[in-house]
């Protein structure tokens, strides 16, 4: 398997959508009783939350690129 970047954001809206997927299939199995305006909100809280994560990561590897670009121009710079 190929390995990648690790993406919180998704990882983020998996979970929430899973547990959507649970919650349903428990009221469908009748273990519970879900109303069908208790999903809505999950979902959309989880992709919110999933939208904001992607954008804290994104930036924060934004900010570690910048830095690590200025540090290798400082090093190439003072390098004879």
């Amino acid at each position: 398997m190929l390995r990648h970047k690790f993406q919180p954001g998704r990882l983020t809206a998996g979970v929430f959508l899973t547990a959507a997927g649970v919650t349903y299939l428990g009221d469908a199995s009748g273990a519970w009783e879900t109303p069908w305006f208790v999903i809505i909100p999950m979902v959309m809280g989880g992709l919110c939350l999933a939208a904001v994560t992607g954008m804290v990561t994104g930036a924060i590897r934004r900010g570690r690129a910048a830095r690590r670009e200025v540090r290798n121009a400082r090093e190439g710079a003072t390098t004879p």
